[in-house]
């Protein structure tokens, strides 16, 4: 029996119907350029623009199941073009402004892309027009520039003007009718183990672990929230803009993020929920500790915080509750399971350590290294089975079958689930360092070096050693005007105290910043060049 077709099962259908019945209300809010001025866009705005997409694709010729790839930054066109693409039934391929020509043509070439829709000034743009898929015109590349004759004209403007919406087109959007099952995004991996995989997420992917996020953490149209994240990223996507949007919520869009243009952002527009992974709660509460004044006008304004990506430092946790009265509670996911797999949730109570529980539709499984599954508080590879997983990886069938099971993926992550079913994340697989013959887990270590209350940021990792195999490497950020030679005293010993003998560090690099990743993950094979040089 076939699939049955409904232009409901569109992701586009979220803001379709938002814009129905709630059209006059603000979708997204903007800050305009060097003012504290905010520009909003409505939902009957913003649907419209992306209706405005929709038939331009269509006079482009692009069909249902072609590739559609969509390179922005955090502005009103992001969302626009992301809904207009999945509203013609096109798969749309989000796609970092910061790629290089190569790693853009490898994209282009492997999801098959049609169109290529760019950011003028990001560095993808500038290097667009140099890859081989666009010059021979196997690609139709458009930039947006502000320039007449948009299919966007409303949305297409600079970045550093005032992204204002001002529409005066009639056109309506109506998602094509599609299968649940249909592809509709392909996001790709970071690639830190050979070339980027295109996790392939189809419609009912997006719209259930998105609707899963409004339940579990009670988004309402009253809601602001905050959107920080780059939507080209999983996280960004589902959290800060599709589940917004199922809310009927507003989204505080931040075209790159700062502190002080965050905490700008939450005071002018009212956000009551942060979405962001660690790296920026850690330079947020930062920042409310040298500006306690600013700290207090913030206090109880905002309902809670969610967080994602890494774990989250249990001194910055507890700094935020403390500086704004702002709980922030910790989920997991991958971009192959849309990405959302759990969270901890205020009917269950707030487990600090732990990732909390599965979303409604979602299954997990920890299995042992012989593939049997692990009693509860046992340690073993996290499987996840339910609405959110993923297909499969574009035109991978190889890399595919590799982590699946049955409807079961193997998410690469060691991890063990109590009694209650709270999941703790022990580390990635490929994290962990072989020392001596003993497996250690730089999770586990960093979370010690983090209660030190002048380490800013840590991160731990191996080294390959003739004599032990790997050695165990810290590499610190140290809060400002901390005393390098005492901290690493300090930490050595706080290190010893803490842990065995065969998993304190035995170096220590300390370091002015951490190199960060589109979503703000320390990237650790960046830190290993810092080190080899060190």
């Amino acid at each position: 029996m076939s699939e049955i077709h409904d232009s409901a099962n569109n992701i586009a259908y979220l803001l379709a119907e938002a814009a129905s019945g709630s059209g006059a209300k603000t979708a997204l809010a903007i800050p305009a350029s060097e003012s504290a001025d905010m520009r909003v866009v409505s939902y009957a705005q913003l649907a419209s623009a992306a209706a405005q997409v929709q038939r331009h694709l269509a006079a482009l010729g692009v069909e249902r199941g072609d590739r559609v790839a969509l390179s922005m930054p955090n502005v009103a066109l992001m969302p626009a073009l992301y809904y207009g693409i999945v509203a013609a039934g096109a798969i749309c391929v989000p796609l970092n402004p910061l790629l290089s020509g190569a790693e853009l043509e490898y994209h282009l070439r492997d999801s098959g892309a049609k169109v290529l829709f760019a950011f003028a000034g990001t560095r993808l743009a500038s290097e667009a027009s140099s890859t081989v898929l666009v010059k021979n015109g196997s690609v139709r590349c458009e930039i947006f520039t502000g320039g007449e004759g948009s299919p966007v004209a409303p949305f297409d403007v600079p970045a550093d003007s005032a992204l204002s919406a001002t529409d005066s087109s009639d056109a309506v959007l109506e998602p094509v009718p599609v299968a649940a099952s249909d592809p509709a995004i392909i996001l790709y991996t970071s690639g830190t183990t050979g070339k980027p995989k295109g996790a392939t997420l189809t419609h009912a992917n997006i719209l259930s672990n998105a609707r899963s996020c409004v339940s579990v953490f009670g988004f309402t149209a009253e809601d602001v929230i905050f959107g920080g994240l780059p939507l080209f990223h999983a996280f960004g996507q589902t959290v800060s803009m599709n589940a917004a949007f199922a809310a009927s919520a507003t989204v505080a869009l931040l075209p790159r993020f700062t502190p002080d243009g965050a905490l700008n952002l939450v005071e002018h527009t009212g956000v009551s929920v942060l979405a962001a992974v660690p790296s920026m709660y850690v330079s947020l509460a930062a920042a409310l500790e040298a500006e306690p004044e600013r700290a207090r006008s913030l206090r109880g304004r905002i309902r809670f915080g969610i967080s994602g990506g890494s774990p989250l430092p249990a001194p910055v946790h507890s700094a935020l509750k403390t500086l704004i009265e702002c709980p922030v509670y910790e989920g997991y996911g991958l971009s192959e399971t849309s990405p959302v797999v759990s969270f901890n949730q205020a009917e269950f109570g707030m487990v600090l350590g732990s990732v909390g529980r599965v979303l409604p539709g979602v299954q997990v499984q920890v299995r042992c290294p012989q593939g049997s599954e692990c009693a509860p508080g046992v340690s073993g590879q996290l499987w996840v089975r339910g609405e959110n997983v993923m297909a499969g990886y574009w035109n991978n069938p190889a890399a595919t079958a590799e982590v699946f099971d049955g409807e079961w993926f193997a998410t690469g992550d060691v991890a063990r689930v109590d009694e209650q079913g709270n999941i703790f994340i022990v580390d990635r697989i490929k994290d962990m360092v072989l020392r001596n013959g003993y497996s250690v887990y730089p999770r586990e270590i960093e979370d010690v070096l983090y209660t030190h209350e002048q380490v800013q940021s840590v991160a731990v990792l191996g080294v390959p050693d003739e004599r032990v195999g790997e050695e165990i490497v810290a590499v610190v950020m140290p809060r400002p005007g901390a005393d390098e030679g005492v901290l690493q005293a300090e930490l050595n010993a706080l290190a010893r105290t803490r842990l065995a003998a065969y998993k304190y560090p035995r170096r220590y690099v300390m370091v002015e910043s951490m190199p960060l990743g589109p979503t703000g993950k320390i990237l650790k094979r960046d830190l290993r060049v810092v080190i080899q040089r060190g």
